[in-house]
Order: C-alpha cells, then structure tokens, then sequence
C-alpha cells in the first residue's frame, strides 16, 4: 500500500513518518510542495494521503478537489491534518472530499490507528472493484456470446427464407451490408446499425406464409396474386411480433413497412414520410437497389450507374431523401462492393471450365 505525506514542515513530516513506520506492507511518499504530490498522483497511485490545512501556494482543501477531480485517486481516502479546529474549516474540508481529521499536535499511536483502518478500508474498496471488473468482463462476454447466437439463428433464418422464394444468400448478405452503411452515414451508433445490418435479412420473413402458386411463380404475377404477395408484409409483422428483443422488434418494423413508400403510395398502410419507421425506410433503400442489380426470370440485372440512377430519382417519392443521400456518400464502397463480387463469380466460372 502507497502512503502520500503532504506537508510544508518537515518535522512534521518526520513525525508522521514515525508514527506508521511500524506498519507492515506500507511505502510512504513524503512532499514538502503540494503541487508536486498533484503530479505525482497519476503515476503514484497512493492508497491514502495525509494532507496538512495551511501550506503556502496551496491550502489542504485545494489539495483535496484535485485528489477528488482525478479519476484515480477519487475515491482515496484523505486524512485533513490542521491545528484549525474552526467549524467552517471542517465543512468545507467534508465538502471538498476530506474522509477524517487530525488535530495538531497529534498522538502518534493514534495516526498509526487511523491510517490502519483507513488502509484497510482502501484494500476493501481495490477488491471490490477488481471483483466488479471481474463481474463486467464476464458479463461482456456472456453478452457476446449471446449476440454471436443471435447473429447465427437469425442468418440461419434468413437463408431459409432465401431457399423458398428464391432469393441468394448474396442478395440478402447486400442488403445487410449496405443498409448498415446508409445507418451509420446517418449517425446510427454502433449498436443500432448492427441491429439493423442483422434485422434487414428478415424483411421477407413474411413470404413464409405466401403461398408457393404465387411465390414460385415464374413470371409477373397478376394483379390478383400480387394483392396476395402483398400481404407478406402483414405476416412478417405477425411472425415477429411481441417480442423481448429489441433486435426482434426492429426487425418487426422493418418487415412490417419496408414496401411503404415516402409519399404514401406504398403498401400495406400507405404510410407517409417519417410516420415509417427509420429502420424500414433504409431497407427500402437497399433492398430495391439491389433487387435491380440483380438477375430475376422475368429481368436481367440492371447496371450499377443505372440503378443508381433510378434511386436518385426517387428520392422523396418512393425513398426518405435523407436515406438516398446517405447512400449516394457511401457510393464508393457500395460500388466496389458488386464489383468484387462479380470479380468472385468471374473467379468461379473460370476454375469450373478448367475443372
């Protein structure tokens, strides 16, 4: 344990000195000039300080804001040393943060008790504390080994969803990864933009409950099977309703609203503006761009410029201008996020043919 002596006098300081030389497990720090025990608090770390009241430059109280104000050494205990017995004095030493006083001239064994217990008390608080790190470092684990589970079951999920109605995996792997990218250009902080980068894969949930006549169906679907294909939505927000998790809720919102459009043409409620949910209006965003970049059996696969280009002009009818904004800054990475991918299936095609 660390002991900081601050006094001016050095008698003073001899004799506090004597008085806890006997404790064992103990190294004192003595300081004639208050200003240098300041300094030396970070690097120091004392368990306890003896400070005296009236020292020139810097009183006793003064010495205590600092001690208190350093994250450090905020909780160590401080033993106030005067000959000052006025009432005001003490209040305001309490106030500044004093933990005990000491009257001089002292009774040795007296300090040699005090400073004992004070110790001992400062070695509670250490243990508590490593046993608090210990209870937070395990809590965090925990968590990341709950939020690891909750990433697998739910891109499990999502690929089950993509086998049945034909989506790629690769095609909801993008819509997560851009639908972060527009979150966090809009200042989502890390823990929302995650939730939404593993909540967007389920916006189809609901084509479970569609039935395959229609979700298999080859080609366009007539404006009778398209009112059933709409109601996917409906069923998304039905599956994963009332939940605990706010992972799920916001999946549910996004399922529930992710074909509502910013003008109110969209469905199932004809929502308008920012009376859809945030989260959903940053999956419509990403979904459709990507539903055009990407092959269908009634469709070939827009180019990248073109699709971008079709986002941009619907920004504030069928898109939140604010999302199609944020997704024109995040173009660059976007961009070379399809080209790599292209680069990989070009990879691929060129391995088979030499297979």
């Amino acid at each position: 344990m660390r002991i900081f002596l601050v006094d001016d006098s050095r008698s003073m300081i001899a004799a506090m000195q004597q008085a806890i030389a006997s404790l064992d497990n103990v190294e004192v720090t003595a300081f004639l000039d208050p200003t240098k025990a300041l300094q030396s608090l970070a690097d120091g770390k004392p368990d306890l300080l003896l400070v005296d009241y009236s020292m020139p430059g810097m009183s006793g109280i003064d010495v205590i804001r600092e001690v208190r104000a350093t994250p450090e050494t905020a909780s160590v205990p401080v033993i106030m040393v005067t000959s000052n017995t006025e009432t005001g004095l003490k209040m305001a030493a309490m106030e500044a943060g004093a933990t005990e006083f000491l009257s001089k001239p002292f009774d040795q064994s007296e300090l040699k008790i005090r400073v004992s217990n004070l110790l001992c008390v400062r070695a509670e608080q250490r243990k508590l504390a490593l046993q608090a790190q210990e209870l937070q470092r395990k809590f965090e684990e925990a968590m990341a080994r709950v939020e690891r589970r909750e990433e697998e079951i739910i891109w499990r999920l999502s690929r089950a969803i993509g086998c049945r109605d034909g989506e790629t995996g690769q095609h909801l792997d993008r819509v997560a990864v851009i639908a972060r990218m527009i979150a966090e250009e809009l200042g989502f902080d890390e823990r929302q933009a995650r939730e939404i980068f593993l909540a967007s894969p389920l916006h189809d949930v609901g084509k479970l409950a569609v039935k395959d006549a229609i979700l298999l169906k080859p080609g366009r679907l007539t404006p009778g099977e398209f009112a059933e294909m709409k109601k996917h939505t409906a069923f998304g927000q039905e599956i994963l309703k009332n939940s605990s998790s706010d992972l799920i809720r916001t999946a549910e919102r996004i399922a529930a609203s992710h074909h509502e459009k910013w003008d109110g043409s969209g469905y199932p409620h004809g929502l308008k503006g920012t009376d859809i949910p945030i989260e959903a209006r940053i999956v419509a965003v990403a979904d459709v761009f990507d539903a055009l970049c990407s092959e269908r059996p009634y469709k070939e696969a827009w180019p990248l410029q073109k699709a971008l280009q079709e986002i941009m002009n619907n920004s504030g009818r069928h898109f939140d201008p604010s999302c199609v904004a944020a997704f024109a800054r995040r173009w660059a990475q976007i961009r070379e996020l399809f080209q790599q991918e292209d680069q990989s299936s070009g990879d691929e095609m060129k391995t088979a043919r030499i297979a």
